[in-house]
This record gives structure tokens, C-alpha cells and sequence, in this order.
């Protein structure tokens, strides 16, 4: 059954740190959800109450700009192998870019990956668990690598004209504050 806690416990930490998928929620305060999988080598456990993961280029930028309006996020990290379990953070979030005096020193947490946009960084004031009892069971075969692949593709150059044309406002027209100085 369901219990909260207010820190990340080294049972949590642990339980995030072999968790290959992870999932990010936000919403403005008017328009759509945003629900994404996120994979890869990019959420870092930074301290008992702070989170951050390495924001790669996608197809939009919901959660840059809903964090930019009210800065709630939740995660979820969901087991699919044999212990069942369903984790929650919820939090405030905020964007972290090269141009942030923070960046310095989160950059370096994580791998050098193409197409890397921005760092989102969460102060988690609330966790929970739940059972995930009637969570399927699944094997990872391997990670995928289109995204890697499409980015290395474009470039510098191309990401940042991909960034211009799709990922400067949300599907709402939210803006993403994306290329802002």
C-alpha cells in the first residue's frame, strides 16, 4: 500500500538507480498534460531532496514551458522486474541551460550526448510508493539508439534550427524560453 516519505532514502535511491525508464509529468495551468518517457543515461539523484535529468532534444518542449509558468513536476519510476513497485517524486522544477550559473556545475553529472537541451532540476518535496502489483513484467533487450543517431545527424548547427522551428512553445503556445538570453 501507499507510503510517503519527504527524502529520497538510500532504499529509493537505490530502487531509482536501476530503473531504466523514467517518467516526467507537468501541466500549465490551462491546456494539455504533458506525460514523457524518458530513457538513456540522463536522471541524477543530486541530494536527499533534489533530482535533475538531462533534457535531450525531442519532438516538443512541454516541460520547459510548464515549469516556466508554475513549476510543478512529478516523476515516476515504475519496476518491471520481479519486486514490484511504483515510485512517485513530486516537486518543483525548474530549467537549467548553459547560460545558468547553475550548469557548471550540473553539466558534469552526466554523459556527453548529442542533442542535449537543457537540464531540468526538481526539489522534491514529496515522495510516495505504491504496490505496482498489476505492473507487467518486462526485459530490456537494449537501449534504442535513433535519438542519438538523428542527432549526430543534424549537428550543432541543425539542432539549433530544429530548436527554432519546433521546440520554442509548447503545443498549447506556451513559450519554452528555450533560446533566451
Amino acid at each position: 500500500m501507499a507510503k510517503f516519505f519527504s527524502t529520497l532514502n538510500p532504499e529509493i535511491t537505490e530502487f531509482i538507480q536501476q530503473q531504466l525508464v523514467f517518467f516526467t509529468a507537468t501541466a500549465p495551468e490551462n491546456g494539455r498534460l504533458n506525460l514523457s518517457p524518458k530513457g538513456m543515461d540522463t536522471f541524477r539523484i543530486v541530494d536527499s531532496t533534489t533530482v535533475a535529468y538531462l533534457d535531450l532534444t525531442g519532438s516538443g518542449n512541454e516541460t520547459a514551458a510548464h515549469l516556466a509558468e508554475n513549476g510543478r513536476i512529478t516523476f515516476m519510476f515504475c519496476s518491471f522486474t520481479a519486486k514490484p513497485l511504483i515510485l512517485r517524486l513530486y516537486g518543483m522544477g525548474e530549467v537549467v541551460r548553459p547560460n545558468n550559473p547553475k550548469w557548471p556545475t550540473l553539466k558534469p553529472l552526466f554523459p556527453e550526448l548529442p542533442g542535449a537541451r537543457q537540464i531540468i532540476v526538481a526539489t522534491v518535496d514529496s515522495l510516495q510508493t505504491s504496490c505496482g502489483f498489476a505492473v507487467p513484467m518486462f526485459e530490456s533487450q537494449q537501449e534504442r539508439g535513433v535519438l542519438t543517431a538523428w542527432a549526430q545527424n543534424k549537428g550543432q548547427d541543425g539542432i539549433e534550427q530544429y530548436w527554432r522551428e519546433k521546440n520554442l512553445n509548447s503545443i498549447d503556445g506556451h513559450p519554452t524560453h528555450l533560446l533566451d538570453e
